[in-house]
């Protein structure tokens, strides 16, 4: 099932709806207990879609393509554990809004990363029914202030600012995360370009560990690293993050006011 979040025309609440082709139906019922489909509302097109979910937590996972390790510092080491962090909801947009760069003098890269919805309440899950523990997948952009972020010990000031998480375009819940296409483009031109079998810690994997940390409840999302090929972007640019069976997220480029 291919889910999207939508700007209801007329109501100021948001809507989930479901996609089969380019048509979206209204998604009735609770998005973790079950979406079943409701009437026509329209073609994908004509929709303002929204971010597909809003978090409670968002954890995200550094250095987890084996490629990635070094692209920034040559000198670092492949980590023995997942690499984590976490950014504020506050960072959060949806597909075509601007990404708006709050200090465009630094260096301020795109990450293209597979998305994992968390679906039911997760607490020290064995990495064997860890999928059982998810809802879909999405796409998101890991937007990262260089010189912010390597400039301090924790990385959430680089990461954290408003609209340096876009999320989306969908949420879909019959993907394999072990084989998975991840791709960036920056004005149409491919900068990243690899597959979640190359993720040094797989998605299951990830669950266990970080369920065995924190409660992972529903709606929570973990952002599963980025491949090599990261890059800077600037004022004018669009970037496009495609994952593999999810869709394209485009979003333009701007300076902060």
């Amino acid at each position: 099932m291919k889910i999207v979040r939508y700007q209801d025309v007329g109501s100021d609440a948001p809507a989930y709806g479901i996609v089969e082709g380019e048509t979206v139906f209204a998604g009735e019922g609770d998005l973790f207990a079950g979406l079943t489909k409701g009437a026509e509302i329209g073609p994908l097109s004509s929709l303002q879609l929204l971010a597909p979910i809003v978090p409670g937590k968002v954890i995200a996972i550094g250095m987890n393509y084996l490629k990635h390790v070094t692209e920034l510092d040559p000198n670092r080491e492949v980590p023995k554990e997942p690499v984590v962090f976490m950014k504020p909801q506050s960072a959060i947009t949806g597909p075509d809004t601007a990404i708006e760069l709050a200090y465009p003098e630094n260096n301020i890269d795109y990450e293209a990363e597979l998305v994992v919805v968390i679906g039911k309440q997760a607490h020290r899950v064995k990495e064997a029914d860890a999928l059982d523990y998810v809802l879909g997948y999405t796409g998101g952009n890991d937007v990262s202030d260089r010189v912010q972020q390597m400039g301090g010990i924790q990385w959430i000031r680089g990461k954290g600012y408003n609209t340096y998480l876009p999320l989306g375009p969908a949420i879909v819940t019959d993907l394999d995360p072990g084989n998975i296409d991840v791709q960036s483009r920056l004005n149409g031109e491919v900068r990243q370009s690899d597959n979640t079998s190359g993720l040094i810690f797989s998605v299951p994997f990830l669950i266990e560990f970080l369920s065995d940390v924190m409660t992972l409840d529903p709606g929570d999302i973990i952002m599963t690293g980025t491949p090599h090929g990261v890059g800077a972007m600037k004022d004018g640019d669009v970037i496009e993050i495609e994952i593999g069976g999810v869709g394209v997220l485009r979003n333009t480029v701007r300076n902060r006011d």
